[in-house]
């Protein structure tokens, strides 16, 4: 059985999005509810304790060996804290946006690398879970629920992060197939990952628009053709791993395309308007991890005869991370809102992600600041939320496409205005 019975029974207790419950009149007042409904404590509770027990004693070897966290991702496929998005009909518990997030910024709490590791299936199986037909959905969405494996998500290329409309990759239509070649690089799980969404150039036409230029393929680990490069040693967030993959000759066929040809942009956008909430969680949940070990390590040192959380300079750095810290849970809160009730959320999203990403950086830099030389040392746990939150400035689109994104919806609003 895929999943726990606890998750099943979960799940049918009904997880819905907040503002979806019935309340009376009398117990709340109209607009924002901030409580979560019982259904969603149980599954963060799970999240907290899977993460503080399974999750936090062993992220320090993991981020030294940088193996792939295969024992704890069997165990948190186990439990339905993986693939939360894929409908019932498939064998999944069909989640919100938002309830997925509750579970990540638990996990990215105790290692965001792991937590990474995880949460990259998400990212891989999305175009699919958006765009794919039932045939799509039942095989590829069907098989991650029956096993514990991977799936990927393959855009970024050696010379094309920010700039898709760069990519390379090329796929070119042979009667019933497509013939696959090019590189990718910087691939989330492009290692361990069973199949990839992979977007390619199969309009020749350097002219073309992006929106009509690319298409989205599902591509096969195992097919002939797909070579993963070796696992790259990063900065931060080891236990994720990031690969380049080459595809020579690939065919692909027919079926495997995604909506139709020329639609891959659109979709691979798409895409991230989902995912992008789920990793400004993630960052929410290190910056709560920085706030708690500086907290605790300013009642402990003690300067000038008492504690350092006394000195005013101290602690008004703490506050600011809380500031940070409770608006970045609001702002993802919100973008995964209007996600989950069909309201484009590009705006929401990358401010959300922006804030998240930056702020993240702040926090984790305060608090190697508060543990002072100690801070600098890999015996204690700040260097390493250090090390692991830069990427979150770098994944999923830098903050200076978030703040593009931002800016043009800025433009767009201001147009409106008398």
């Amino acid at each position: 059985m895929a999943f726990s019975q606890f998750a099943k029974v979960i799940v049918r207790n009904s997880i819905r999005p907040i503002a979806t419950r019935n309340y009376s009149s009398k117990s709340i007042p109209n607009g924002y509810n901030f409580e979560l409904n019982e259904t969603q404590k149980e599954f963060q509770d799970t999240a907290r304790k899977f993460a503080r027990e399974e999750i936090l004693p062993v992220a320090p070897e993991y981020d030294k060996t940088g193996s792939y966290p295969w024992d704890i991702f069997k165990k948190a496929h186990q439990l339905g804290l993986v693939n939360t998005h894929i409908p019932e009909e498939f064998g999944g518990l069909e989640m919100g946006v938002f309830d997925s997030c509750l579970i990540l910024e638990e996990i990215g709490y105790a290692c965001t690398g792991i937590g990474t590791a995880l949460e990259a299936t998400s990212l891989g199986q999305t175009p699919v879970l958006l765009t794919g037909n039932k045939e799509q959905q039942k095989k590829y969405l069907g098989r991650l629920i029956e096993e514990p494996i991977v799936a990927a998500y393959a855009v970024t290329e050696p010379g094309a992060g920010s700039d898709v409309n760069g990519l390379k990759t090329r796929a070119e239509k042979k009667g019933d197939e497509y013939i696959l070649n090019g590189q990718k690089m910087w691939i989330t799980g492009g290692g361990v990952a069973n199949w990839y969404f992979v977007l390619a150039r199969t309009n020749p036409d350097p002219k073309a628009p992006a929106s009509k230029a690319f298409t989205g393929f599902i591509v096969e680990r195992e097919w002939p053709g797909v070579t993963p490069g070796r696992k790259e040693i990063n900065m931060g967030q080891r236990a994720s791993d990031t690969r380049g993959i080459t595809f020579e000759d690939v065919r692909v066929p027919k079926e495997n395309v995604l909506v139709s040809e020329g639609e891959g942009f659109k979709i691979a956008m798409a895409t991230f308007d989902k995912t992008r909430p789920p990793v400004a969680a993630e960052a929410v949940g290190l910056a709560q991890r920085c706030l708690d070990e500086a907290s605790k390590y300013a009642l402990e040192r003690k300067t000038f005869g008492t504690a350092i959380f006394n000195h005013q300079a101290v602690a008004f750095m703490l506050a600011d991370m809380a500031i940070g810290v409770e608006t970045g849970r609001m702002a993802w809160m919100r973008a995964a809102w209007e996600t989950d009730r069909n309201i484009r959320n590009s705006y929401s999203a990358a401010v959300a992600k922006c804030w998240g990403a930056d702020m993240a950086n702040r926090a984790a830099s305060d608090a190697v600041q508060i543990f002072g030389g100690n801070g600098f040392n890999s015996d204690y746990p700040v260097e390493k939320l250090m090390r692991d939150a830069k990427i979150f400035q770098i994944y999923e689109g830098t903050s200076q496409i978030q703040r593009l994104i931002i800016s043009r919806h800025l433009a767009e609003r201001a147009k409106t205005l008398n």
